[in-house]
């Protein structure tokens, strides 16, 4: 009955986060911007798998990504071996950033580099920083200097990197701020700052998050420097027609398969990993284990959910509008538009951030959405600017 109640209120949560989007998105289609009826009921449909996925992974992430971090950071940390705590922070760091639905979806859609590569380097550099932030926890290492210091080497590495790879590149350190690493990353570093005694514990425990997502940003700078990257081609995912219900069925029917697979090669890692960490060192009693293991299963179905519905319905849509909002005085429209979407999406993710810390408070929510939306129309600015001439 709990459980049952918990997943509730995490489907009013995702549905508080998906429809506010989903109607700005269908009043652009019928006001301004001619969609093709297929591709329309097609992203209808998606918005039930992303609100029903969102919900299902958000509940089985607080059931077992979060246990898992606490328990391995907990436990790491009374073996009082660092050697063995940095490799299996950065073990665990590359393993949870693979399974982190946002960095598949930026993958997919960056052509210039491989798939594969880009998940694999962006995992590498979580993993590092990672490590990195174990041992300013376990040495009470200061976080404003380690910020300064990194932040202005990447600044540095940003003035010799290529326009393109430099974009990829902070565009990837948002995957720490995903809901899958977010959850893991402030557990662990929860359960390994537990151990200590001394007032400043607590405090040491936060800040992963921002020191992580320095490590993506520079690992993709580093892979520009020694990558090529391929050439750019025009996406059209939007071009195939759905003349019919039975065509839309088939498309998600295709689709399911490859994101199964996908979805179970991300979580394998992890789930090894903590199945061995089980047998040789946690020992959980049965009743935790389980939890454990179906809030594996509820991310796993939420994940595949998740991914079927933002890259079948969610992302042909997205083209059309991209396309044909870039046409005219329409581009400016553009503006209002990132600033209205972006603080929506923000606010689902400031609650998971919040719950993880166990810290509330209105403006808790307020504060994050208000800056987000003034950042927003700025970078969409900066984009008409780069593609006025089309006007």
């Amino acid at each position: 009955m709990y459980r049952k109640q918990v997943l509730l209120e995490k489907l009013r949560e995702a549905a508080a986060s998906v429809l506010p989007i989903s109607l700005i998105v269908l009043t652009i289609c019928f006001v301004l911007v001619p969609v093709d009826t297929g591709l329309m009921l097609s992203f209808v449909l998606a918005t039930a798998m992303l609100i029903l996925g969102m919900g299902l992974f958000t509940l089985g992430a607080e059931m077992s990504m979060s246990k898992i971090g606490n328990y391995m950071g907990a436990k790491l940390t009374k073996s009082r071996k660092l050697g063995l705590i940095l490799i299996v922070s950065f073990l665990l760091g590359v393993a949870i950033t693979v399974a982190e639905p946002d960095l598949q979806v930026l993958a997919a859609n960056v052509p210039e580099i491989d798939k594969t590569v880009l998940i694999l380097t962006v995992s590498v550099g979580v993993g590092i920083f990672l490590m990195l932030c174990m041992v300013r926890i376990l040495f009470g290492i200061s976080l404003q200097l380690l910020l300064i210091v990194f932040y202005v080497l990447v600044f540095l590495a940003a003035f010799l990197s290529d326009q393109g790879i430099l974009a990829v590149a902070f565009d990837s350190g948002g995957v720490t701020t995903g809901p899958m690493t977010v959850p893991f990353i402030m557990a662990l570093g929860v359960g390994v700052a537990s151990i200590r005694s001394d007032e400043n514990a607590k405090a040491d425990s936060f800040g992963l998050v921002g020191l992580c997502s320095i490590g993506p940003i520079a690992s993709v700078l580093l892979l520009g420097a020694i990558y090529k990257t391929q050439p750019a081609q025009a996406e059209s995912e939007a071009a195939a027609a759905i003349t019919n219900t039975v065509a839309l069925g088939r498309d998600y029917l295709h689709a399911f398969p490859e994101y199964l697979k996908e979805v179970t090669l991300a979580l394998l890692p992890i789930v090894v990993f903590f199945l061995i960490f089980q047998v040789v060192s946690l020992r959980l009693r049965r009743l935790p284990f389980l939890r454990v293991m179906v809030g594996i299963l509820y991310t796993y179905a939420g994940l595949v959910l998740f991914l079927t519905g933002v890259n079948v319905g969610f992302s042909p849509v997205g083209y059309a509008l991209g396309a044909a909002l870039t046409e005219g005085w329409k581009l400016w429209l553009l503006i209002p538009l990132a600033m209205l979407m972006e603080p929506v999406h923000r606010r689902f993710r400031r609650r998971r951030t919040c719950h993880a810390a166990r810290h509330h408070g209105r403006f808790d929510h307020v504060l994050p959405c208000a800056g987000v939306f003034y950042r927003a129309g700025p970078v969409v600015l900066r984009a008409a600017h780069v593609y006025g001439h089309r006007i």
